[in-house]
């Protein structure tokens, strides 16, 4: 589903949210161009993520947002919690995935959606993960990709801070005879 879009801002610059926002509701286009964005040319590719691959999402989302398809029909009344029922996956709807993490011993992937902060928790639901179907709860697994900006792949993190030494011993003390 993305891939087309991500076509098609190798042609286009495309906005900042910021600078053009999502209004969750019909409205005019303003085709005049926005005040901050990637320029034309900006976008100069895009990387799909393995299908199926829960590991590879999870590296890909660790390093950047990454835009995935889901079927949609089931997270229309979503309210909050982890996300773990029935759902399709005939995708028809496209969100960002923007983190994972574990609630109440329940794994997710943080997700985005488009529309609007009065839907779910704040804009964002959070899918169940490490689910035993390899698609992931509503096919989030099958269609995952994000863009390359100006031929950059964003680096790799750093990896966790190195341990601090151990703290020395108290001096033994005075008069002991220890040895």
């Amino acid at each position: 589903l993305m891939d087309s879009a991500f076509e098609y801002a190798q042609d286009t610059a495309v906005c900042t949210e910021e600078s053009y926002p999502y209004t969750a509701k019909d409205g005019a286009c303003h085709a005049t161009g926005c005040a901050a964005g990637i320029p034309r040319g900006g976008v100069v590719g895009y990387t799909d993520v393995t299908v199926d691959d829960e590991e590879a999402l999870m590296e890909a989302v660790a390093q950047q947002p990454v835009s995935v398809a889901i079927q949609a029909g089931q997270i229309q009344f979503y309210t909050g919690g982890v996300m773990d029922g029935r759902c399709g996956t005939q995708l028809d709807h496209g969100v960002l995935a923007v983190g994972y993490g574990v609630q109440k011993g329940k794994k997710y992937w943080l997700v985005r959606n488009s529309w609007g902060a009065s839907w779910g928790e704040g804009g964002y639901i959070k899918l169940a993960r490490g689910i035993k179907n390899a698609t992931g709860q509503c096919g989030i697994q099958m269609a995952a990709s994000y863009p390359v900006v100006d031929g950059r792949v964003p680096p790799t993190p750093p990896g966790p801070p190195t341990p601090a030494p151990p703290a020395p011993a108290p001096p033994a003390p005075a008069g002991s005879h220890y040895e």
